[in-house]
């Protein structure tokens, strides 16, 4: 049978692995509901190859690349994805997927194609029936140029992770909720909506090369003075809008497809429920945060508009953002409202608005649709990839989900500080113990022991093998989640384990490319290992995702730090400290930033204010008495000396004796400096990941410092 397009082989090409048929013909039954599927489907005949015994007809001396090319010639590509497919030395996965991926790429429509709304998809359309193993999910992904997104056809239970049956014994335990002919209808749909835009290109394709034939002799000359003078014209046209086109540019067209998300107001006067319009709001920015055609505001810089009286325009004057989003939410009993009304912030006009009336255990499914709707308001573009992603549900009990809300409300919400990590840390257990599954409570268990070990109330080993068991878990239950590998990204950081950390902060930006943190972390990486230009570019981006928040802006201050902007670096620092005045990374950085710029007065200031809150609590500054027999280096050697003499926070602070060594180096004494550096390599100090900061210049000769960087996989020069 032939290819409802001219020139195809097949329509669909069922690759799999011939152990995967063995056990149960799972695979035939597939292809034989798929086939009854697409009949129903599809008013033509749809052709299907698939080999019930593959390539048993291929010898040793047949050429299988031959063999196979015209096979292969077909729209769509149909791996079963297994726990034995990604072998790269299986037929299937050499002479079937990467072939097909070599020959569509070259073809007249290439490997990705764009669907009748807009949206576009790839020709690989996979069937997964197993949970992968992550460094299999890796070589796949690796292999597509993308992230795995097949339809599941996966049954689980604790310690089951088997094929999706046609008729399952009892269907409502599958952890993953999903039924086999559902899946089935899905496939089929997936495989109308490609092969109708394959259609469409070749449609178009086709008019406009006839046209083309259709041209005489007389209006090909004609046609050549009409190219002649309409180039004349264009140039003209250039010429102007080299002057006049940039102001029109910078004024609207970054503003276009930009979103704000204001704090959702509660409808009750019900205090101890804010956590749940928190929650709601937050769900929409992080759903309309995957779609990479917007531009979405992140929370953190949305949080000092609760509750205030500026006008629609000056809010997004102040975020450069053209729409904003209102919203107000109420939770009854099993029952929820919530109202949005999209604003065009420069006209201050209403763009849109409608009232949702569900029940809460509908609330992923309202998050996604009211994401969804904003988007087409705005006219962006959602890929298949994305409107997956947003229709994910992160757990399947609303139970777990609620407890969660409330442990990201103490970490990270308004009730936000240290004294509330153990309130965080009791509801992200309890999501846990509700749903074993859920993928964020495990983050946000590794997140509370990051920061744990952070503000020293436990010992770093203890912190590290507590944050690394949950992240792993959370990788394991959901490794397509954004917040998930920009936690792990940020923690395989703090151990020094650079590879994972960059390809984890870029799988976390490409699941949402809207994510500053991922961007801002990110660019702390790179500024580590000496990759100042890509650093300087993702702080960037995060400055425009987060304008307000100052990790996001201190990342931007490090950066103009590592490449010697000391001026600059010192302004970025007062913009991070009118956020947030006691931010403790940018009062921790803001003294190396004066002494490298050789305002030595300010640096010893700036050094008092630091070490009077982290250190010196309960001893004696020596700062001022170092400064008054010796001048500057005499004050930092003086201090490093008083410190180093406190037996208790030496034990107590993990990261002071990275901060003593380099107040030494900068005092002049290298050689206690180095001492101190290597003890702190011991200890896997955090802080360590700093060695290419300007600060160690003067001692980047030395070979025990480059002894250290080697170890620790640094460039040092």
């Amino acid at each position: 049978m032939a290819s409802l397009i001219e020139g195809f082989s097949y329509d669909i090409f069922i690759s799999y692995r011939q152990k995967d048929n063995k056990y149960d013909g799972w695979v035939t039954e597939f292809v034989d509901n798929l086939k009854k599927e697409l009949e129903a489907t599809f008013k033509e005949d749809v052709s299907v190859y698939f080999d019930i015994n593959p390539h048993d007809g291929l010898l040793e001396t047949h050429d299988v690349d031959a063999s196979l090319k015209n096979k292969l010639k077909c729209l769509v590509f149909i791996p079963i994805i297994s726990h034995t497919y990604c072998d790269p030395k299986s037929f299937a996965w050499e002479h079937e997927f990467k072939a097909f991926i070599e020959q569509a790429s070259k073809d007249q429509y290439g490997l990705k194609i764009e669907l009748p709304g807009g949206n576009v998809a790839n020709r690989v359309l996979p069937v997964q029936i197993h949970d992968l193993d992550a460094d299999d999910k890796e070589m796949f992904e690796s292999e597509l140029g993308g992230f795995l997104r097949g339809i599941e056809f996966i049954y689980k239970e604790p310690g089951v992770n088997r094929p999706l049956m046609a008729n399952e014994d009892h269907p409502d335990n599958n952890l993953n909720k999903t039924f086999y002919r559902n899946q089935i209808n899905k496939i089929a749909n997936a495989i109308k909506e490609i092969i109708t835009g394959l259609k469409n290109q070749d449609r178009e394709g086709k008019e406009i090369f006839e046209g083309i034939d259709k041209e005489k002799p007389s209006d090909r000359e004609n046609q050549k003075i009409k190219i002649v003078v309409g180039s004349l014209i264009l140039l003209v046209l250039i010429v102007t809008g080299y002057y006049i086109v940039p102001k029109l540019v910078n004024s609207s067209e970054h503003l276009e497809k930009s979103i704000a998300i204001l704090p959702f107001e509660l409808l009750s006067d019900e205090p101890d429920k804010q956590y749940l319009a928190d929650g709601m709001m937050i769900a929409i920015t992080l759903n309309l945060s995957k779609i990479k055609d917007l531009r979405v505001i992140s929370r953190t810089s949305i949080e000092q508009y609760r509750g205030t009286t500026k006008t629609a325009r000056q809010i997004g004057k102040e975020l450069d953002a053209k729409y904003l989003l209102e919203g107000s939410f109420q939770k009854f009993g099993d029952n929820s409202k919530l109202i949005v009304q999209l604003i065009k912030a420069y006209e201050e006009s209403h763009a849109w608005g409608n009232e949702y009336n569900s029940t809460w255990s509908e609330v992923f499914s309202l998050q996604s649709e009211v994401a969804q709707s904003i988007a087409r308001e705005l006219n962006a573009v959602i890929t298949p990839e994305e409107k997956q992603l947003i229709e994910k549900r992160p757990t399947t009990i609303i139970a777990a989900y609620d407890a969660y809300l409330k442990g990201y409300y103490y970490m990270f919400g308004q009730k936000s500080n240290h004294m509330n990590a153990d309130s965080a840390m009791k509801y992200f257990e309890l999501a846990k113990e509700i749903d074993p599954r859920y993928a964020l409570a495990f983050s946000g268990i590794s997140n509370v022991w990051r920061y744990r070990y952070s503000w020293g109330t436990v010992s770093l080993a203890e912190g590290y093998i507590k944050a690394v068991e949950s992240i792993n878990k959370a990788i394991e239950l959901d490794s397509a989640s954004a917040e998930v590998q920009n936690s792990l990204g940020s923690l395989l950081a703090e151990l020094w384990d650079w590879d994972k950390s960059e390809l984890a902060f870029k799988k976390a930006i490409e699941l949402n490319p809207n994510l500053a943190e991922a961007h801002a972390f990110y660019s702390i990486l790179l500024n580590n290992l000496g990759r100042n230009e890509e650093a300087i570019k993702h702080a960037k981006i995060a400055l425009k995702l987060d304008p307000g928040n100052p990790w996001v802006i201190n990342s931007y201050a490090l950066d103009l730090f590592y490449v010697r902007q000391y001026n600059d670096a010192l302004k970025t620092i007062d913009n991070v400290l009118k956020v947030d005045s006691a931010f403790s990374p940018t009062l921790w950085i803001r003294p190396y930033v004066f002494h490298m710029a050789g305002r030595y007065e300010e640096a010893l200031e700036a050094f008092k204010i630091f070490y009077s809150k982290y250190y010196l609590k309960e001893y004696d500054h020596a700062f001022d008495k170092g400064f008054s027999k010796g001048g500057y280096k005499s004050a930092l050697r003086m201090e490093a000396d008083t410190l180093l003499a406190q037996e208790n926070l030496i034990k107590t602070q993990h990261f002071i004796i990275s901060d003593l060594a380099t107040l030494y180096i900068l005092s002049g004494n290298k050689e206690k400096g180095l001492t101190l550096l290597e003890m702190a390599f011991r200890e896997r100090d955090p802080i360590m990941t700093y060695l290419l900061m300007p600060i160690f210049d003067t001692i980047r000769d030395d070979s025990r410092f480059q002894d250290l960087c080697r170890r620790m996989n640094l460039p040092y020069k």
